[in-house]
């Protein structure tokens, strides 16, 4: 029998948002919003941004430890040979719609690979990791496979002998990026990779908890990650410097955008309450990237806007997200503008499983309450009696 809900003549407390509620234990990712500290499994991000690789955070996002040297290699040759999509899989990417968003086209072949995986349906641990590099190796291939294909250019296929991040920018753009931008795009896949319980990933672990497949949850965090309050923020926040046009009017949009109670986008975060300091690490990359193209006036607006929010409200703990610089690191590597948070997606895919692999180890099913508030009394009449 279940026991009813102790509530009080006012009601339960509500907390929208879910701001102060905890649905699992977790040892993957921990976010100091007071201090500006992540890690995963104990490594700070600084630390990874500096020293490791994508593949090998993928390792230790989902073995909970960092590789040694034969573990390593044998995670990069996996995810290089997993990269190649199945034909039929290639076919649908052709028919997709002209002008169809690629995050929609994402979340559409992802649900389609699905029938391709032996596994799909195997529940066990060693199954579940095994499909979880496989969707960390395929993401990349779709979203750089889409871009091709709706230019209008030739479709690359992988090349096993190039780094994750590298075979990405490769496959997208047909040239093989320099090192200093490959290294990039690696290191913006680290800072990407988990970020503990936020929207999508609370969407993977509530499909989680229903015990449906791996492929189920990850859709469910890609319909998620779509809106602009998560994943679409690293293009709100490009085009908001855009809005601003020039640096010296910089000022004038923070100010205008804060008097009419509207979102300067890439600014505040619910956990953390100073700097994020994933958006330090972009933000170089952001300075780096100008400089090489000779073109710092979008990294001049954006200081701008920084100066002027940080002013004005980071007294209230506001100040840059991640999301912020992104998008100027991520132009500034050649990725357009939609394909932003589909590249966010490209990374996350390893926090979003490693996450859902845990949760399967203590799952619940997550069914939270929601408090009725409208008439309880009311007499049916039928449809002539009506007024």
């Amino acid at each position: 029998m279940v026991s009813p809900v102790k509530t009080d003549f006012a009601g339960p407390r509500i907390d929208k948002g879910l701001d102060n509620v905890y649905v699992k234990e977790t040892s993957i990712c921990f976010v100091d919003g007071q201090r500006g500290r992540l890690l995963y499994r104990g490594y700070d991000i600084r630390d990874l941004a500096a020293h490791s690789t994508f593949e090998e955070t993928v390792f230790l996002l989902l073995e909970g430890r960092l590789p040694n040297r034969e573990e390593l290699k044998k995670t990069k040759a996996d995810l290089a040979a997993g990269r190649t999509l199945p034909p039929f899989v290639l076919r649908l990417l052709r028919s997709m719609p002209e002008h169809m968003p690629p995050m929609d086209v994402l979340r559409t072949a992802v649900s389609y690979l699905s029938n391709f995986d032996p596994e799909r349906d195997d529940t066990t641990r060693a199954a579940n990791q095994r499909k979880a590099r496989r969707l960390v190796a395929q993401f990349g291939t779709v979203v750089a496979t889409y871009e091709r294909i709706r230019k209008g250019h030739r479709v690359l296929r992988p090349d096993p002998k190039l780094g994750h991040a590298e075979d990405f920018l490769r496959m997208m753009s047909g040239r093989k990026p320099d090192p200093v931008r490959a290294r990039m795009m690696d290191v913006a896949m680290i800072l990407y990779a988990d970020h503990a319980m936020n929207a999508s990933t609370f969407a993977a672990t509530v499909a989680a908890s229903t015990r449906s497949d791996l492929y189920s949850t990850i859709i469910a965090a890609l319909s998620t990650l779509k809106g602009p309050l998560h994943g679409g923020a690293i293009e709100a926040a490009l085009r908001g410097m855009e809005m601003a046009a020039t640096p010296e009017r910089a000022e004038e949009y923070v100010l205008g955008t804060l008097r009419n109670h509207e979102v300067v986008y890439g600014f505040g975060h619910r956990v953390y309450k100073t700097y994020d300091p994933r958006a330090l690490i972009q933000k170089e990359f952001a300075r780096q990237l100008a400089d090489l193209s000779g073109d710092d006036r979008l990294y001049r607006i954006a200081t701008a806007i920084e100066e002027t929010v940080v002013r004005e409200i980071g007294s209230k703990g506001v100040y840059p997200n991640v999301d912020f610089y992104s998008g100027l690191v991520f132009q500034g590597l050649g990725i357009p503008t939609d394909l932003f948070t589909p590249v966010f997606a490209v990374a996350r895919i390893a926090g979003w499983t490693a996450q859902v692999i845990e949760y399967w180890e203590d799952n619940r099913l997550l069914r939270p309450l929601d408090w009725y508030v409208g008439p309880k009394d009311l007499v049916y009449v039928s449809v002539d009696e009506r007024p």
